[in-house]
């Protein structure tokens, strides 16, 4: 390789030329990598955001029928005098309103999970206590406490600096970065819950960037696998373009050495007027010039 690149201008040429388009496709890759990536991201955020937006409008009515329909107060409803269940480490509680939510809000909460990046979809009172988790996490208690930790985790305090901000947040579509207790981490996106015009807590959705980070990953990976067949397809197109070009400068090439060889009958003509044209113009003077020489030198 490393003769042909010495020997052939066209093969030299069109190696440089691809060199510096690779690193132009490169960075053009790594601009369109970052604005897909963003926009996948993007995308999640907005259908997390219109997720939980759901989810606190019917966890919100679900409470308010309730207490329209007798089963509880509005006192009851913000309960937050929580009893202590004995026998769990990390603790659970009761309040005056989560058997009831046991009831009215589980299927609801476990149709979110049919979308397979939501990891939980949970309503949390302004403290942090999820009075009914998703039906995964209401595994049977096995006594390990790290296999309980994952399995069961209704009626749980989630209280800890991402719970608390979630729990008493106010905006719509609240995103926040979630290292969990299991190991996972994760986007946790919340919405407020109101009932009765008054802040209740929040809906909490915990969506995987595990599908995000493979739709990225795959995108780079056709992204390199384009730009590797473009510059090879390149390198061959380039090389096929420049040795057509490059065909009378070796014409050229081959009339000089006849020149100094001493060949001067044959009339160099060449119909281009580019810098090959003038080379050949030059040529042919020079060969006229050689052989007025060599018939003088001849008749002497």
């Amino acid at each position: 390789m490393l003769g042909i690149l010495k020997r052939k201008i066209a093969v030299r040429v069109a190696f440089y030329v691809c060199f510096l388009m690779f690193f132009v496709m490169a960075a053009g890759a790594a601009y369109l990598l970052r604005q897909q990536s963003r926009s996948l991201e993007g995308q999640l955020l907005e259908r997390g955001r219109m997720e939980t937006v759901i989810g606190a409008k019917v966890i919100g009515r679900v409470l308010e029928e309730a207490i329209d329909n007798g089963v509880f107060t509005l006192q009851d409803a913000f309960d937050t005098n929580y009893v202590l269940i004995p026998g769990f480490d990390p603790a659970k509680y009761h309040t005056r309103y989560d058997a009831y939510l046991d009831k009215a809000i589980l299927s609801l909460q476990d149709e979110f999970l049919k979308d397979d990046s939501i990891i939980y979809a949970v309503a949390t009172d302004i403290n942090g206590y999820v009075p009914t988790h998703n039906t995964p996490y209401q595994q049977a208690i096995t006594g390990n406490q790290e296999q309980d930790k994952v399995g069961n985790r209704t009626k749980r305090l989630f209280n800890d600096p991402i719970g608390i901000k979630t729990a008493r947040n106010t905006e719509e579509g609240f995103l926040q970065v979630y290292h969990r207790d299991t190991g996972e981490t994760m986007w946790d996106i919340s919405t407020p819950v109101y009932v009765k015009g008054k802040h209740w807590g929040g809906f909490r959705i915990g969506f995987s960037l595990k599908k995000t980070k493979q739709a990225q990953h795959d995108l780079m990976m056709t992204l390199g696998g384009i730009m590797a067949a473009i510059f090879l397809l390149s390198l061959f197109l380039i090389i096929a373009a420049v040795n057509k070009v490059m065909r009378p400068l070796g014409e050229c090439t081959r009339l000089a050495s006849e020149l100094a060889d001493g060949r001067v009958e044959r009339k160099i003509a060449m119909q281009s007027q580019d810098e090959i044209g003038l080379l050949a113009d030059a040529l042919e003077r020079l060969r006229v010039s050689l052989k007025a020489a060599m018939d003088r030198l001849s008749r002497k």
